[in-house]
């Protein structure tokens, strides 16, 4: 069992076997004429009516096989198009893979001949409710009861001017009238552009997809565009410029017969920056957007990196050097050695050297420690200020 494009159209599809028997049921009873439009010869195709759903199951049967297809069935969708050939030379809107119901007569029971034609061939022909050929392409449903013909799945191809000639019993014409079908493509998708201009003003551009004879409306947060927002006032197309220091909720909405999209960007104040900048050696001047600038920043990144190379070493060497004047500084013990002795420390106190004195008063103001020495090698005091000690040597 195969549902055709979710109209409410059904088929039941057999790939072996002689004299196929066909019959439906839903939810457990035989199909009725309240729940059916319209059924083939062969009763392997059904157009349920609206707002029908359930468990529905076809059943084949011959003389010595029998075998069903079940399924659920959801409601169909009211996405059709519906136009009326009633006016001669009357326009009739379909959406592209959509689907379209075109009313040709009240029904067909009150019409002895008619014929309805495309602008290459015969579609149909049909006296009364007896039509030929009684099975359509796949896509074409024609319901005699209603007088009506769809076409489902539309593509461009189907674009055109379709004709409908009704005659007497005698075979004279009656009337003749003509429809234009034009298939159209919803709009899919729309997003906006921003660029900055050479005075500061920003351009924006509204770029849609997929739809056919889209129309553009602007607003800046829930307000018309006017003269005071627009360099030059125009809110009807798919570009506009806004001039400097605008700032707000920017909306641009697109539609067409079969859909509508909106799509919005906020722009501040700052939107467009202007630069002037060295870059690999070629100059950069002009206004760019904000957010997406990139052509000066590889300059001020490169130029951050070769100061860091340079500077890195310098505050290397000035931070052990500031170390060791510090560690030098801070020495106060100094080592005493002789000949042939172990090494000893004295602990000296040191003053600040003022003007010089006499060998008297220096006496007079150092403190005096006792220092044993062994036989070692002679060595010296090291000092890095001049001091005033005497060291004496206990025997």
């Amino acid at each position: 069992m195969e549902n055709k494009y979710e109209i409410g159209l059904y088929r039941c599809l057999l790939k072996s076997g002689d004299s196929p028997q066909y019959t439906w049921s839903l939810n457990g009873n035989k199909t009725r004429n309240t729940e059916i439009v319209e059924r083939n010869a062969e009763n392997n195709i059904i157009i349920l009516r609206q707002n029908i759903s359930g468990y529905l199951v076809c059943s084949v049967e011959n003389h010595i096989s029998h075998v069903s297809k079940e399924g659920m069935i959801p409601v169909c969708k009211d996405e059709e198009t519906h136009c009326n050939i009633s006016e001669d030379g009357a326009g009739c809107y379909g959406a592209l893979r959509g689907t379209v119901v075109i009313q040709l007569m009240k029904n067909t029971s009150e019409t002895p001949k008619y014929e309805w034609k495309n602008k290459t061939s015969t579609i149909l022909r049909g006296r009364r409710n007896n039509y030929f050929p009684d099975t359509l392409k796949d896509r074409f449903v024609f319901i005699p009861m209603y007088g009506t013909f769809s076409i489902m799945n539309l593509s461009r191809a189907d674009s055109g001017q379709y004709t409908l000639e009704t005659f007497d019993s005698d075979g004279k014409n009656i009337e003749k009238k003509t429809l234009q079908l034009i298939v159209q493509a919803p709009v899919s998708s729309v997003q906006l552009v921003p660029e900055c201009l050479s005075q500061g003003e920003m351009k924006v551009s509204c770029l849609s997809e997929g739809g056919d004879s889209p129309q553009y409306n602007w607003t800046l947060d829930g307000h018309t565009l006017t003269d005071s927002v627009l360099f030059p006032e125009n809110h009807e197309t798919n570009v506009i410029v806004l001039r400097q220091n605008i700032s707000g909720r920017l909306v641009c909405s697109v539609w067409n017969r079969f859909s509508f999209l909106s799509t919005e960007k906020t722009i501040s104040t700052w939107g467009c920056t202007f630069i002037n900048c060295t870059s690999n050696g070629t100059q950069i001047s002009g206004w760019v957007l904000t957010e997406n600038n990139i052509l000066c920043v590889e300059s001020v990144v490169a130029l951050g990196m070769v100061m860091t190379s340079v500077l890195s070493p310098l505050v290397f060497f000035l931070a052990v050097a500031i170390g060791f004047i510090c560690t030098k500084k801070k020495r106060h013990t100094f080592k005493v050695e002789k000949d042939n002795s172990e090494p000893v420390y004295a602990e000296i106190r040191v003053v600040p050297q003022q003007e010089r004195q006499t060998e008297e008063t220096v006496e007079e103001e150092m403190d005096y420690k006792q220092v044993t020495f062994s036989e070692l090698p002679q060595q010296t005091v090291q000092a890095e200020h001049p001091v005033y000690a005497q060291v004496c040597k206990v025997r």
